[in-house]
């Protein structure tokens, strides 16, 4: 949000707003997903959108509601898995905890506030070579509920510490946490330890960001998969305003980052919510001066337009296999077209067209195709979703990276920058682009 520009309007869901040509606006979801939108200043009543769709959650450990646990003099969390982490890479690595707190204020009302303790207060140490059977050594294979609880501290240092349960206070939620997790976010947000009323934490890892590679062309960083598309998404809207990209706009220009995509986007805050539907209809409904006229929001949704990104498979250079020959993504080559017949991507021959054109103006390189092995499973993300519940025209993109879903992932420098490019110029040129189809 700090990137969104100022002068802007954030909006209140539950109450009738009025929008203007030139305006900008966003309103957030359960703090976790985002919608953001400028409409160009020559808008006319049953003109398109043009949406960046994405999503902001990445697989992850997360604290059960249930916290406490413990076992042979250590102190650990009980986590749970979120998403379909690569979970062995979670072992041996400097973790803290970040997320949101629900702080009792004094007047009794309820505060949202978001925590992030960002050192190596956790950790999930891998059991020695040592201690292993000749299988476990050819196999690296671990029971999700037993050897992914993190240590916290050993007993005797909490004992010394004086966190002992028979301080808690018992009202049906305090008393299964961990006093030293309850110690740890009330330190960190400057409250008491008593106005903690519930919270939602991710487990993550400490280490930050890095450039790679002899030449610094790689990427390696956390949360890639979708992080990187979000921020790209946002940083493109905000330099399609400010560089004066409204003034011949005839559309609106949105950007939507989902929640809960890693778990199937079923949920009030995902992309299989009504929130995207609600917000095209409202939003045109608003600029039509209330009209709630059928045939314009109709004439909308078919001149509109969604470009769906989550981060690509890029080829790996030691299982090359892996991959559909002819179809076989490279690192800092360019953004991915994703493509699949059984519909587990949206793109078809006509949305796929638009954005190579797209990129062919802007003087991208061009694009490249992925398309999964026919004896592979493959995975369905955001586009196919969206597109159905709106009846909007969709293509599903991303930036090529390896290790996806991994606790560390790797992307090329130069795709990070041909995505923006791309962004801001889809921002750009879609109306061009599609007007010229007879």
């Amino acid at each position: 949000l700090d990137l969104i520009p100022p002068r802007n309007t954030i909006l209140c869901c539950a109450k009738m707003i009025t929008f203007f040509s030139g305006g900008k606006y966003y309103f957030t979801r359960n703090k976790s997903t985002l919608v953001a939108f400028a409409v160009g200043e020559k808008y006319q009543p049953g003109n398109g959108f043009k949406i960046i769709g994405g999503h902001t959650d990445s697989p992850n450990l997360r604290v059960k509601p249930r916290s406490k646990r413990s076992s042979s003099g250590c102190i650990q969390l009980a986590v749970e898995c979120y998403g379909g982490g690569m979970w062995h890479t979670w072992f041996d690595r400097d973790l803290g905890v970040s997320g949101r707190v629900l702080v009792r204020k004094e007047n009794g009302s309820i505060e949202q506030k978001l925590v992030k303790i960002d050192r190596a207060i956790l950790r999930i140490p891998n059991l020695a070579i040592h201690l292993q059977n000749s299988d476990e050594r050819a196999a690296f294979k671990i029971n999700k509920e037993n050897h992914l609880c993190p240590i916290i501290a050993t007993a005797a240092t909490k004992a010394l510490t004086g966190s002992e349960d028979a301080a808690e206070e018992c009202d049906g939620w305090t008393e299964y946490q961990e006093p030293l997790l309850l110690q740890m976010i009330a330190s960190e947000l400057g409250i008491d330890v008593k106005c903690i009323a519930d919270f939602e934490l991710n487990l993550f890892d400490t280490q930050p960001a890095s450039l790679g590679g002899v030449h610094s062309e790689f990427i390696h960083s956390a949360r890639l998969d979708n992080l990187a598309s979000c921020f790209l998404a946002v940083q493109s809207i905000v330099d399609h305003i400010l560089d004066g990209g409204l003034t011949d706009d005839e559309d609106i220009s949105l950007i939507a980052m989902f929640d809960h995509e890693e778990v199937g986007s079923t949920s009030a805050n995902g992309a299989g919510s009504p929130i995207m539907s609600e917000a095209v209809k409202r939003i045109s409904t608003a600029l039509n001066a209330g009209d709630g006229n059928p045939d314009l929001f109709c004439a909308a949704l078919q001149r509109s337009f969604i470009l769906c990104v989550d981060q690509a498979h890029a080829v790996h250079p030691n299982y090359a296999a892996k991959h559909e020959k002819g179809h076989a993504p490279k690192m800092n080559d360019g953004m991915v077209i994703k493509r699949n017949q059984n519909q587990r991507y949206a793109t078809d021959s006509i949305t796929s067209f638009i954005m190579r054109e797209v990129a062919r103006r802007a003087k991208l390189p061009p694009l490249q195709d992925f398309a999964i092995r026919n004896d592979c499973f493959c995975g369905k993300t955001m586009g196919p979703i969206i597109s159905a519940a709106t009846g909007i025209r969709a293509i599903d993109m991303g930036c090529p990276q390896l290790s996806m879903h991994s606790i560390r992932e790797t992307m090329g420098v130069r795709d990070f920058t041909h995505g923006l490019t791309l962004f801001k110029a889809f921002f750009l040129h879609f109306r061009g682009v599609d007007s010229s189809f007879e």
